[in-house]
Parts: structure tokens; C-alpha cells; sequence
């Protein structure tokens, strides 16, 4: 048997920031749908101190690609290693890893490298695969430096929030109810119009018109992946003035204390915005208020009305 031909990359940027908090970043892989704009979703399968194994969903060429990978964390050399277990064709292997150099100045070298094959070392499907690790790694690495360059502490731009309603009815048929965003319009009352397609099983894409508690509409687009009857992730990719990134998890569970739907937001404030979208006076701490209530107060009116649902359905999906 033939060795399979090893392609190698290499991407680098110099941030003004130190390197630890960019190792941080890059450690957290939770905060990737947030932080990374490629990323849509992450799901821990393994977790220790210094490995990981996790499934992830993200953007490649214009579609969204799923593969799990297994980590290496060194917070002592602040490097990151990486090897997918399970890759989505062509791509027959992929690793690689993240270093992060201290220079004199303060600033750091962030370099992000990566190999890979392909089935039969195909020439297209090699240079398709190319162009998505120099647009995808461009990406990464800009939007580290958009968030470890704010010079505000990184927990308080880039955080997270849940909120939980209980459910009478099955956690299925609440699951129902989100899954079927291409009913809201009629079901919720902060919803005024929705377009949502699924080309692939289980990817949708999402666009809706949204009220806003003053009563105008704000245009929203996702991707969302759905996984029957336990959860549904989406990352949203066009987004308020006061974000930078947004990312959610729904869940649905049937539990000891009885079944329960679960909304958590991951978000990456715009600092930049806060004055214009707020107000003068308004701070970081304002602006962090006002995200967290206004999306928890449409997460939480979407789960009461998939609560009712459950309670009246029961255990029949529509």
C-alpha cells in the first residue's frame, strides 16, 4: 500500500497581546462558535485537564463539514496539538497545532499549522482544501486578535448564560417545537416572518424578522444543527450591532426531576458599539445587561411556548 502525500501548512499573525491569553482562546474550544466564525458548534465526547476529544461542526467551502478531534493541551509550552479521528471526505487524515511565541515587546507570534491527506492525493479535492485552511485559518487568527486586542479582561467580553423552563408535557415534543422554527411565525409572538431550509438532514439554515421590546424588527440568519430528540446548536452569522459573535445551545431532558428545556447563549460583545447602540454613558457592564436580558427574554418566550406545546401534545410530534 502506497504512503499517503502529507500536505503541510503554515499561518501566522503577531498580536498585541500576551500569550497566554491567546492560549487561553485557543484552549477553550467551548468559546470557538463564538470567537471563530467558521465554527458552529462543538460537543465535548472526552475531557481531561490536558486532552480532549470533541465533535465539531463548521463551515468548509460554503458548507458545513463535521469531524471529532482529539487535543493535546501543554499550558506549560502554551501549544496546542490536534488530530481529527474522524475526518469528512476527501480529507483522509488532518492534524496540526497551535504555538504561541512571546516577543520582546509584549506582542506574540500566533502560528497555526496543519497537515493533511486526501483519498488518492486528488489535485482538486488538495487545492480545494487549501483554499479552505487559508481562508479559514485567516479567519481564526483575525478574530483572536479582535478579541485578545479590545484590552478588556477576555471573560468579560466573550461569556455565557443559561436559563431553564421545566416542562410538563415530553422533552420530545419540545424539541418539536424548536426544531419546527418554519412554524414560528405562527407559534411566537416576537417572531413576524421566518425562511428556514434544510438541503441537508439535521442542517438548517435559518432567517427571521424578530420584534424587539420597542416594537421595531431586527433581521437575523443561523445555522442550526438539529439532533432529534436532545438538542439543538446554532450560530448566528448575521448579528446585532453590539455582538461580534453568538452562538446557542437548546437542550431537551428527560430527567430524575421531571423533563426540562434548557436555552444557553455563548456571546462575544463589540465594545466599540456599546456607546452608539446604549447610549453615551453606557459601559462594558450595561451592555453585558442589556445582551443578556434580551436574549434570554426571547430564549425564555420560546421555551414557554414549546412548554405549552409539550403539555398539550404529549408525546405527538408534528
Amino acid at each position: 500500500m502506497e504512503r499517503p502525500v502529507i500536505h503541510r501548512t503554515e499561518h501566522t499573525l503577531v498580536v498585541s497581546a500576551p500569550a497566554r491569553v491567546l492560549y487561553d482562546l485557543v484552549s477553550d474550544v467551548t468559546l470557538w462558535p463564538a470567537v471563530f466564525g467558521p465554527s458552529v458548534h462543538v460537543r465535548h465526547l472526552e475531557r481531561t485537564e490536558r486532552s480532549e476529544v470533541f465533535e465539531i461542526w463548521a463551515q468548509v467551502n460554503g458548507k458545513v463539514a463535521n469531524w471529532t478531534s482529539r487535543r493535546a493541551l501543554d499550558p506549560e509550552r502554551l501549544y496546542v496539538s490536534f488530530r481529527q479521528q474522524r475526518s469528512f471526505p476527501p480529507v483522509t487524515s488532518m492534524g496540526g497545532g497551535w504555538l504561541f511565541r512571546s516577543l520582546p515587546d509584549g506582542r506574540t507570534e500566533v502560528v497555526l499549522r496543519h497537515r493533511f491527506s486526501v483519498e488518492g492525493d486528488d489535485p482538486q479535492a488538495v487545492q480545494n482544501l487549501l483554499a479552505a485552511l487559508d481562508r479559514n485559518s485567516g479567519e481564526e487568527l483575525a478574530a483572536l486578535a479582535r478579541v485578545a486586542e479590545l484590552g478588556h479582561p477576555v471573560e468579560d467580553i466573550v461569556f455565557s448564560f443559561t436559563d431553564i423552563v421545566p416542562l410538563e408535557g415530553g422533552a420530545e415534543s419540545a424539541y418539536d417545537f424548536v426544531n419546527r422554527a418554519d412554524l414560528w411565525a405562527e407559534r411566537l409572538p416576537h417572531v413576524s416572518s421566518v425562511v428556514l431550509t434544510e438541503d441537508v438532514p439535521g442542517v438548517q439554515d435559518l432567517r427571521m424578522e424578530t420584534l424587539t421590546a420597542d416594537g421595531s424588527t431586527h433581521t437575523t440568519r443561523s445555522t442550526r444543527i438539529c439532533k432529534a430528540p436532545s438538542w439543538i446548536a446554532y450560530k448566528q452569522s448575521i448579528l446585532p450591532k453590539l455582538l461580534t459573535g453568538h452562538s446557542g445551545l437548546w437542550t431537551f431532558t428527560d430527567g430524575p426531576d421531571g423533563p426540562l428545556a434548557t436555552a444557553r447563549h455563548t456571546v462575544a460583545l463589540n465594545p466599540a458599539t456599546v456607546t452608539e447602540v446604549l447610549g453615551e454613558q453606557a459601559t462594558l457592564d450595561d451592555a453585558r445587561t442589556f445582551i443578556r436580558e434580551a436574549l434570554g427574554r426571547n430564549s425564555l418566550a420560546t421555551m414557554t411556548h414549546a412548554a405549552a406545546y409539550a403539555k398539550e401534545h404529549g408525546g405527538v410530534t408534528a
